[in-house]
């Protein structure tokens, strides 16, 4: 009986290894799924102006192209797929008919009243050029010097960016979308910002990140948007802020306290370190810098966040840097002290990109 027993269990665990190899094997049918949908817009077909009422293959396909054409067939077996991932919601019914409506993650896809969504992002992290990049993901175990993205094509992806007006814009509207819900967010439960009057956002792209904080905390009188001159060439004007090109590894414009947001993760230690001693050296006595980056846990797990944070490290290393990396939040304090920052902490308003603060 317990030789059988045995046996058994053997047999279950190959089962469930089985079932874990096929779904990652499948796993890219995921993200291509998703970025079909958005690209054909159905999350917009469904929700139409927040009826959100559950509509057949053959009914998105109708309001889709009023003209005809299309596969109702293909189009259902790939929105059965995006319901194991809260996309879409299905709705059987007694005759064998699906239906589907937007789940809480496919309502995110849809643009709010501002013109803001997270189909960006998407679209943003599965155009051709970083796809071409994914294959190579090995180089980095093999030569860490140079990134699979330029391997791929050439140049580094910010170089790629800016290159192309199209892919600018959409990189934008990709940070945008997920910046702005996020930093509400953030703004909602951190007071950080009281006593600012001139705030300098390190990496600050558009400048939607300075203009979110101003509304909120009217003591900031001037925000200064520091990034690439490329990257702030085409940003908008927004009033009390002023949009300044440099790099931060070399200076960083002087203010009471400086943000960074998704910053950190695309440079080295040696980076890292080098841009914070130029922050310290920004700031007054009792400054500080506030950083918004992902960060590690020291123990790995199952967990949702674990996965997120663990993925987007990959990301990083494939895209960006190879030795650019999500960290711990003991990495980040040991940074912060080497930078010449003898105080620190983490402020966990958000389960991915927490606020970690250094005072001078």
């Amino acid at each position: 009986m317990e030789k059988m027993n045995g046996v058994t269990n053997i047999k279950e665990s190959q089962s469930k290894a089985r079932l874990v190899i096929f779904e990652i094997a499948h796993m890219i049918s995921v993200p291509m799924s998703l970025t079909t949908v958005i690209k054909l817009k159905v999350p917009d077909a469904i929700w139409q102006n927040g009826l959100n009422i559950p509509l057949s293959a053959s009914q998105i396909l109708t309001r889709l192209r009023p003209h005809g054409g299309g596969d109702a067939e293909n189009l259902q077996r790939i929105l059965r797929l995006l319901v194991c991932y809260d996309i879409f919601t299905e709705h059987l019914s007694s005759c064998g008919e699906r239906k589907y409506s937007l789940a809480y993650v496919g309502k995110t896809l849809v643009a709010d009243e501002e013109g803001l969504s997270y189909a960006a992002y998407i679209l943003h992290h599965h155009q051709d050029a970083l796809m071409r990049a994914w294959p190579l993901v090995g180089k980095t175990v093999e030569d860490p010097t140079i990134e699979p993205f330029k391997k791929a094509n050439g140049e580094g992806a910010i170089s790629y960016y800016t290159k192309r007006p199209e892919t600018l814009d959409l990189t934008h509207k990709a940070l945008a979308g997920i910046s702005v819900p996020l930093m509400r967010d953030i703004l909602d439960s951190y007071n950080g910002f009281h006593g600012i009057e001139t705030l300098v956002d390190v990496g600050g792209s558009s400048g939607v990140t300075l203009q979110l904080i101003m509304q909120k905390y009217p003591n900031v009188r001037k925000g200064i948007n520091f990034d690439l001159p490329d990257m702030v060439a085409c940003a908008p004007n927004i009033p009390g802020v002023i949009h300044v090109g440099g790099d931060a590894l070399e200076s960083v414009p002087c203010g009471d306290a400086i943000f960074m947001k998704w910053v950190l993760l695309a440079w080295t230690d040696d980076e890292c370190l080098k841009a914070m001693q130029n922050c310290y050296k920004a700031l007054p006595v009792g400054g500080k810098l506030i950083a918004c980056d992902p960060v590690l846990p020291e123990l790995t797990n199952e967990s949702q966040r674990t996965k997120a944070l663990l993925g987007g490290d990959i990301f990083i290393m494939t895209m960006y840097r190879t030795k650019g990396k999500h960290r711990t939040e003991q990495q980040f304090k040991e940074l912060g002290i080497s930078a010449g920052f003898p105080h620190f902490r983490a402020v966990y308003v958000d389960p991915y990109m927490p606020i970690l603060e250094f005072q001078k």
